[in-house]
């Protein structure tokens, strides 16, 4: 059964159906906040939480866009909300620590997951979807809301920045 005949079979009531769609999308779900997060607990968590609003939101699915990205992009706004949050919660850190030293490690620098993270949020999330899940420039736009010529300079800049990190070249 095809995923938009899962959404209208779980529309109708099935709890298998919307079982099987989660089966279906929950690796690339999870893969896509793992690369956006950087964290593996909270890229599950996230992912719970994406799938718990896919159910009481099916009606939301107009088939515009194939189910994989509908969920991606249910994802990167509960991913948003939670980087938000993570932000939030490190100023007040820093507020109350002050200013501590950076210590970055040879390693670190080199990881690929280091390189991502250092990406701006929206750039970053534009990677995970193009060149970690295969995503068209196309559909990871309809994933994040944003203009197709922003996600494909988000997917430039982003392969830029984590080739220079690893002291490579555009050649």
């Amino acid at each position: 059964m095809a995923g938009e005949d899962l959404i209208k079979a779980a529309r109708a009531g099935s709890r298998d159906a919307f079982r099987r769609l989660v089966e279906e999308h929950q690796g690339a779900v999870r893969s896509f906040l793992m690369r956006t997060l950087g964290n593996a607990a909270d890229a599950d968590d996230l992912a719970q939480e994406t799938f718990l609003a896919a159910w009481s939101s099916l009606w939301l699915y107009q088939g515009r866009s194939s189910v994989k990205t509908w969920l991606c992009g249910i994802a990167w706004k509960k991913a948003l909300t939670h980087l938000r949050s993570r932000g939030r919660e490190a100023r007040r850190l820093d507020q109350l620590e002050g200013p501590g030293p950076v210590r970055e490690t040879h390693d670190e620098r080199l990881d690929a997951q280091a390189a991502l993270a250092g990406l701006p949020a929206e750039q970053r999330a534009a990677v995970a979807l193009c060149l970690g899940a295969d995503f068209s420039h196309a559909e990871a736009a309809e994933a994040l809301k944003l203009p197709l010529g922003t996600i494909k300079s988000h997917v430039q800049r982003g392969r830029l920045k984590m080739l220079a990190a690893f002291g490579g070249s555009d050649e």
